[in-house]
């Protein structure tokens, strides 16, 4: 597994959380996804040889965030 935390802008709110961790936790080879309004961050931890980083930056994009 690997861990990486993302900086995210346009995060405020319960809702950007739900939008997130429910996308980027569908992934496969997503093991965990944990997002922290406060810093702007989302800590994910994935299997690189399942999803890629990009897959992921691209997810939270489509979600309307700038990764």
């Amino acid at each position: 597994m690997e861990k990486i935390t993302l900086n995210v802008q346009g995060m405020s709110c319960g809702h950007c959380i739900k939008s997130i961790e429910g996308s980027v936790g569908e992934l496969s080879g997503v093991n965990k996804v944990k997002v922290n309004l406060d810093s702007g961050t989302v800590g994910v931890e994935f299997n690189p040889n399942e999803v890629t980083l990009d897959k992921i930056k691209e997810t939270i994009d489509d979600q309307g965030y700038d990764v």
